[in-house]
């Protein structure tokens, strides 16, 4: 099961991207945990400067936007490719 972290202050961005991918993650029916991260400190001490952010098993694949559900499902898609390959 793969880690899914969103990083931001909580925002509505931050809520938005949590939701979205939450979503797509339902669309694709995959599980995986998703969990924010709101502690300013440990979102700076992973080097991301620009938020909202979202981090697969500890990459970055997203920061400082909010991507559409198509895109986000075609990064999980993506990611799941590289984790049978």
């Amino acid at each position: 099961m793969k880690l899914i972290e969103i990083l931001g202050p909580g925002c509505q961005r931050c809520v938005a991207l949590y939701e979205l991918t939450k979503m797509a993650l339902k669309l694709l029916g995959v599980e995986c945990e998703v969990k924010k991260v709101e502690d300013m400190r440990e979102v700076m001490a992973r080097k991301v400067l620009m938020t909202p952010a979202l981090i697969v098993d500890g990459k970055v694949k997203v920061r400082g936007r909010v991507p559409t559900i198509d895109e986000l499902r075609q990064i999980l898609v993506n990611i799941l490719a590289e984790e049978e390959a």
